[in-house]
């Protein structure tokens, strides 16, 4: 397993197991480097390095810089278009009329016949020095005490590390992201032959081991459904795992038709009622049928029957498709009762259920809710909490954001409900989420910084990267200027990416905004308009926190060529420093966070920033924007990105705090004021402080998600 995906996603570095010696220039080597870039090692990690032998010694130190400095976007050079970026960066009428008059003065072109592209003028687009260059034009960063310092620590050994990773991430109970499952996927090939999860909660992290275990010739596990088979199909083709989007099926081997077939037969017949999950997916099932051949496995008559299903030759209706006839008859409480057989689906569709029963019928609809609740997995509820929280009054704009991110607004038309139900319905979920919380064998100690993390419900919510936060996670900002950057690096063709800042006011009406149409706004610059990225390109926009203004909506639009899921690599994050502070336009000891851009949209939101009473925060959004197929630009958007954005500010997430309230009530909770605790604690933090005591166990961001409650 990759040493550098482990430090990436726990910030601990396995142990080498390389010969004994003496590594302490190595180790005094590595804590200057780490701290170049933001990171420091613990006091444990540089007395391993130091015990090692030179040479394992400098093999670990440069994997551990390796792996940080991709972690912050310190891998690549970002270069800014004007050298003396945020100084020296012209009005924007002024550098188009200075390029414009190049134009003439090399011979005119396209500006004597008439006709002027602004992106095709002599000098446009594409850096007028190197990155060596710009770095000379710079005066080193001033240390500010404000930067960020991030502490690797020291773990087990690479097998036992990839070992307690794989286990974390099988065992979620909620959707990973794409960067996740693939190292799900990497990880179950390194980890087949250790211990394996007592359980996966996910049907799509199930898909990706039971992938790894077809192809491996070992027997499937949990495979309890149709649609199982149908996601290992998909995922082994390289599809989408999700079936959110069809997949072209490879041609499978008679081993692993076989093994699908028998899987689908054992399903069908110990239970036949599980044939009417397959019409959702009838086209996909037809043609993995070609692919599968089960005509041709007599011992299977089960497994046929999936097929005669999607061909239409024989109808079972679903579960979903019955419930849906009597909403359509108007008899709710039959409705219910039919969706009492699978709870998950019971609760997704309470708020539909006593939206539309009678008052006879809201006591039935109530009875039914809460009888499922028992079973019903605690996403699901978790999720229903944070949804009954919302429904007390209209919202503004009702948002919908699908698992590619891509959003889209409409009004909310659904009428509220009733006070007293929202609040029997919160106590009953709380004392059922309660209930399922794992009881802490020591006491509780929380970093505040924690509290306004979202619940990460959804894996798809989010993008991988550094400090990145689940989708409505607010994080204070320090610092008096926030330095917003994008890089992009293009595969095969011309791909121009905008960085733009929309300015909202307390209405959420525009303010104002800046982008390569207008280079300078109250006090905000950019750095100037790179078109193409053959080798990458880097744009940024300093906003100073005295900007006019509520709120500051970053934003990447596509004007050209590739998307976000065909680049060779793309990237946005922020910096924070103070106004004094010079040095180069990127420096990772200044980044907060960063995240990969990867989407089908063509209009990239990854975070607003709010002004409160409080000082600002940073809001994770993780949304797309269809966007047109070319030419996208941030006054064209103003709209549709101001409603977005007033629909997530609107709306109230269940957030880490809410775990925390709910153990209060049976386990001593404290918070961390930066001394360290006497005895050992279960530390529940962003980050893990260095020198908890032995027996300490620590919920950092990486494991947050392994709160959800099963």
């Amino acid at each position: 397993m990759d040493e550098k995906v482990i430090i990436q996603k726990t910030l601990r570095v396995p142990a080498s197991a390389g010969a004994a010696g003496d590594g302490t220039p190595v180790a005094r080597q590595l804590d200057a480097a780490l701290l170049d870039v933001g990171f420091s090692a613990s006091r444990a990690l540089l007395d391993h390095i130091g015990a090692l032998a030179p040479e394992p010694a400098m093999e670990l130190a440069s994997t551990v810089v390796s792996a940080v400095r991709e972690l912050v976007g310190d891998h690549v050079s970002h270069n800014a278009y004007f050298i003396g970026f945020p100084d020296d960066v012209p009005d924007t009428v002024e550098f188009w009329t200075e390029r414009l008059r190049a134009a003439v003065l090399t011979g005119g072109g396209p500006v004597l016949s008439g006709a002027v592209n602004l992106l095709e003028l002599p000098g446009y687009g594409t850096y007028q020095h190197t990155y060596e260059e710009l770095l000379a034009a710079h005066d080193e960063l001033v240390a500010g005490t404000g930067d960020r310092v991030t502490l690797l620590h020291l773990g087990d050994t690479a097998e036992v590390e990839a070992q307690r990773l794989y286990l974390s991430l099988a065992g979620r109970t909620t959707t990973l992201g794409e960067a996740d499952l693939e190292i799900l996927s990497r990880l179950a090939v390194a980890c087949m032959d250790g211990v394996q999860p007592t359980g996966i909660p996910v049907r799509e992290n199930r898909a990706v081991l039971n992938g790894v275990r077809l192809v491996l010739g070992r027997p499937l596990v949990a495979v309890d459904s149709t649609t199982d088979v149908l996601r290992l199909a998909c995922h082994v083709s390289g599809g989408d795992v999700s079936l959110a989007t069809p997949t072209r099926f490879r041609a499978f081997p008679r081993r692993e038709r076989r093994v699908l077939l028998a899987a689908l037969n054992q399903v069908v017949a110990a239970s036949p009622a599980k044939l009417g999950d397959v019409a959702r997916y009838a086209e996909r099932w037809k043609r993995l049928g070609e692919r599968l051949h089960p005509h041709e496995y007599a011992e299977w008559p089960h497994a046929r029957e999936v097929f005669a299903v999607a061909r239409g030759e024989r109808r079972v209706p679903s579960l979903a498709g019955r419930a849906e006839e009597a909403f359509r008859a108007g008899a709710v409480g039959t409705a219910a009762s039919v969706l009492s057989a699978a709870p998950g689906m019971l609760l997704r569709s309470a708020d539909r259920l006593l939206r539309q029963a009678t008052q006879p019928e809201r006591a039935a609809v109530v009875e039914a809710v809460t009888a499922a609740l028992g079973s019903a997995s605690g996403r699901v509820l978790c999720s229903l909490r944070e949804h009954i929280g919302n429904r007390l009054t209209p919202a503004s704009a009702r948002m919908y954001a699908s698992r590619s991110r891509n959003a889209w607004i409409g009004p909310d038309r659904r009428s509220p409900l009733p006070a007293e139900l929202v609040a029997e319905l919160s106590s009953l979920l709380d004392a059922e989420i309660g209930s399922r919380l794992p009881q802490p064998e020591r006491p509780l100690l929380v970093d505040p910084e924690v509290l306004d993390v979202a619940l990460p419900l959804s894996g798809k919510a989010t993008e991988g990267g550094f400090r990145v936060l689940p989708r409505g996670s607010r994080a204070s900002v320090s610092g008096e200027l926030l330095r917003f950057f994008t890089y992009w690096r293009q595969t095969s063709r011309r791909t121009d990416y905008d960085l733009s800042v929309l300015l909202l006011d307390d209405d959420f009406h525009t303010a104002g905004q800046v982008s390569w149409t207008n280079y300078h706004h109250d006090g905000a610059v950019h750095s100037g308009d790179i078109t193409d990225a053959p080798d990458g390109a880097t744009e940024f926009i300093d906003v100073p926190l005295t900007v006019g203004g509520r709120y500051v909506v970053p934003q990447v639009n596509i004007y050209s060529g590739e998307s976000f899921d065909q680049v060779a690599e793309s990237m946005f994050g922020y910096q924070a420093r103070t106004l004094d502070q010079r040095g180069a336009p990127f420096d990772a000891r200044t980044v907060r966070a960063r995240s990969q851009m990867r989407g089908p949209g063509r209009v990239a939101l990854p975070t607003v920033f709010a002004k409160t009473d409080h000082g600002w925060q940073a809001v994770w959004l993780h949304l797309h924007l269809t966007g047109r197929p070319s030419f996208n630009r941030v006054e064209d958007n103003t709209f549709t990105t101001a409603d977005r954005v007033r629909a997530l500010m609107e709306r109230r997430y269940l957030t880490i705090s809410y775990l925390v309230d709910l153990w209060r009530e049976r386990t001593d909770v404290n918070t961390w004021d930066g001394r360290l605790p006497d005895e050992p604690v279960t530390f529940l933090g962003l980050e893990a402080p260095e020198g908890l005591p032995e027996g300490s166990e620590a919920y950092t961001l990486d494991r947050l998600g392994e709160l959800i409650p099963e």
